[in-house]
């Protein structure tokens, strides 16, 4: 697929996006080689005719990308998370984007949800509104259970958008392979890696089963967490593309008027957005990654409601824990110890000197600390984090990166609510917290107690481990097999100790 043919979707990308004025844009945030640009260039600038117009009241790349269709403007918002790739700029612009296009008809939506579910929309649903909502790959309706009268979300994919989304990748993909061949200077830019990225977020999105199975592990890592609430998942009248979830009213995030007209408190909101994203990415290292205004409403009753779950950040316990001394190490202004953590977990290279690096983090967050209340921004910081860490070597973590791009978000949630909030004195307690139950002597041996049942578990295993290493012992001709010794004894030793230290963490627990 991958072929010749690609080239007419590429000419008529590289029209629009010279129509558009989007390809210097582009290209300048790439900080693309004289190379590609000669080649892009040559793909559009005969071609212009043939490119999209677009709205012309758009900036010029949200413009191109909006004209050229729906893998194109999925394509945007994903680039959007990744300000390393594309720079803080134009990522900020692609943050923009319009995800909204023209609804199919209710009769097509129907008709996908009978296919999908095998019976009759009749027979399931006592209503079935016209759409309420339009994206790039799907629409949602709203509808009222025959079985029940309960009222529900029914959310269809776009008829035929796995087949336009595979053509449009397939076209990503050539070309990526096309800047890896003729332009060697912007490989730095890892054309294929971003390519492959966009690939696998898109194929989650187009089944619905993957993001509904979101929306119930988030579900139930949040069941307990006061004032936050998320709409249950209709598992029988879920498919592939079809997913159902209980109907959820509200007033959303961003209407400050509608929000005040009701009476609700937008400084406790916005202080409970902030705790709530960084709970769920401290505590449970999985967290809504598109948290904007249109993804967050208030219910009558005062809770913040989730929608949309097709972009979740995940990441693991290790980072979770250098996140919070990162975090912690600044509140505190303790820049020597930021500075150890990042040596620690491997993110700078050891031939960096640590007290250079404290220094150059000093630089970075006594300016924030030295700034109003009101202007204080965790976002920035993590910003500028970034920038002084690539300049001693870190390499890019793309966890950390969609980590810091949703803080970012969040952040300018809790701002729109509450121009005054302290950032940091609001993420305090919540941080420390975690800090308390995570690092520590406790959280050792919790640590040790995980380790030793791993081990344990390989315990019918050690005599022949342990004979293997011995015969290993013997063979003094082959170090291949006597380095197995080296391996059994700790793993015997491990097992041993395995039940003790279970032990004392079930007595400490």
């Amino acid at each position: 697929m991958r072929g010749p043919h690609n080239i007419v979707r590429l000419i008529r990308t590289g029209a629009t996006f010279e129509r558009t004025g989007a390809m210097n844009v582009v290209l300048d945030a790439f900080e693309a080689p004289r190379a590609l640009r000669f080649l892009a260039h040559a793909l559009g600038k005969p071609f212009q005719w043939l490119g999209y117009k677009g709205d012309p009241n758009m900036p010029p790349a949200t413009r191109a990308l909006t004209a050229l269709g729906p893998a194109y403007i999925k394509f945007g918002q994903i680039l959007s998370t990744r300000p390393d790739v594309v720079g803080e700029e134009l990522a900020a612009q692609l943050r923009v984007l319009q995800d909204k296009l023209p609804p199919f008809s209710r009769a097509e939506a129907m008709a996908e949800v009978e296919k999908e579910l095998g019976q009759p929309v009749d027979e399931v649903f006592e209503e079935f509104s016209e759409p309420i909502a339009a994206a790039s790959i799907a629409q949602v309706h709203k509808a009222r259970l025959v079985s029940t009268g309960e009222y529900v979300a029914v959310k269809v994919l776009r008829p035929g958008i796995e087949r336009a989304f595979h053509k449009d990748v397939d076209a990503f993909y050539f070309a990526a392979r096309i800047v890896d061949l003729f332009a060697p200077g912007a490989r730095r830019l890892r054309p294929m890696d971003v390519i492959e990225h966009f690939d696998g977020v898109v194929r989650g999105e187009l089944d619905l089963r993957l993001e509904s199975a979101a929306a119930s592990e988030y579900a139930a890592n949040t069941k307990d967490d006061a004032g936050f609430w998320l709409p249950p998942v209709v598992w029988s009248l879920s498919a592939r593309r079809v997913m159902t979830l209980s109907w959820a009213d509200g007033v959303p995030l961003g209407d400050n008027a509608a929000l005040d007209a009701v009476g609700h408190n937008r400084r406790d909101l916005a202080e409970r957005v902030l705790h709530l994203f960084l709970l769920h990415a401290l505590r449970d290292g999985y967290f809504h990654a598109d948290m904007h205004q249109g993804n967050l409403k208030v219910a009558a009753n005062g809770d913040i409601i989730a929608y949309d779950y097709g972009i979740m950040g995940h990441i693991d316990e290790y980072t979770r824990r250098v996140y919070a001394e990162i975090l912690f190490g600044f509140i505190r202004r303790d820049y020597k110890r930021v500075a150890e953590v990042h040596f620690e977990a491997g993110y700078v290279p050891a031939t960096q000197d640590v007290d250079e690096f404290a220094r150059a983090l000093r630089a970075v967050g006594e300016p924030i600390f030295g700034m109003d209340a009101s202007h204080i921004s965790m976002g920035r910081l993590l910003n500028y984090l970034f920038e002084v860490t690539e300049r001693f070597g870190m390499e890019t973590r793309t966890e950390l990166i969609l980590l810091q791009r949703t803080m970012v978000v969040v952040e300018g949630v809790a701002r729109s609510l509450d121009p005054h909030m302290n950032i940091w004195e609001t993420a305090r307690p919540v941080v420390e917290d975690y800090i308390k139950q995570s690092i520590g002597p406790r959280a050792a041996l919790r640590d040790f107690g995980k380790t030793a049942m791993v081990l344990a578990r390989f315990g019918p295993r050690l005599p022949g481990l342990v004979e293997n290493a011995l015969i290993a012992q013997t063979q003094k001709d082959d170090p291949q097999k006597s380095s197995l010794w080296s391996a059994a004894l700790p793993a015997a030793i491990g097992a041993a100790a395995g039940a003790a230290l279970v032990l004392i963490v079930n007595a400490l627990s």
